[in-house]
């Protein structure tokens, strides 16, 4: 059944994408997983390098902002190299371009991943819930 908003009859019909299965749309829990696997691997990499004062309380101690660096590398890297980060491995997904079939190259995986850095534009999604960060850069996150 076409959606009448869209025109579409299942999410990422318009891109081209198949309905199901490798090559699909990547649902929403399992990027929201990817991501959080990411932030949790980024934040255990910069507490090894985070100063531990005995004097110092919890907050002190935890590594903050600077896990921003490992998690923009791991996108950053990730991306130009193989098409996901980490946490996109782990959960089966993957970044191509709906444009064109060629690698996302190194402009839109640091335009991508300093949209995603901001949170906001992710949560800005269209009718194939893709994030601002995905339809300014023509990419989608697909199940791999």
């Amino acid at each position: 059944m076409a959606d009448a908003a869209t025109g579409q009859s299942y999410r990422g019909q318009r891109l081209g994408l198949p309905a199901a299965g490798p090559g699909s749309l990547a649902p929403t829990g399992r990027r929201l997983l990817a991501y959080l696997i990411d932030l949790v691997v980024a934040t255990l990499v910069a507490a090894m390098f985070v100063r531990h004062d005995q004097h110092a309380g919890l907050a002190d101690r935890l590594p903050g902002q600077w896990s921003v660096l490992p998690w923009a590398l791991d996108y950053l890297l990730g991306l130009v190299l193989l098409g996901r980060s980490f946490g996109m491995y782990l959960t089966g997904l993957r970044v191509i371009r709906v444009d064109e079939r060629k690698p996302i190259g190194p402009v839109r995986a640091l335009v991508r991943t300093a949209l995603l850095a901001l949170v906001l534009p992710g949560l800005m999604v269209d009718s194939d819930l893709r994030g601002l960060q995905d339809r300014l850069t023509s990419t989608a996150v697909i199940v791999h």
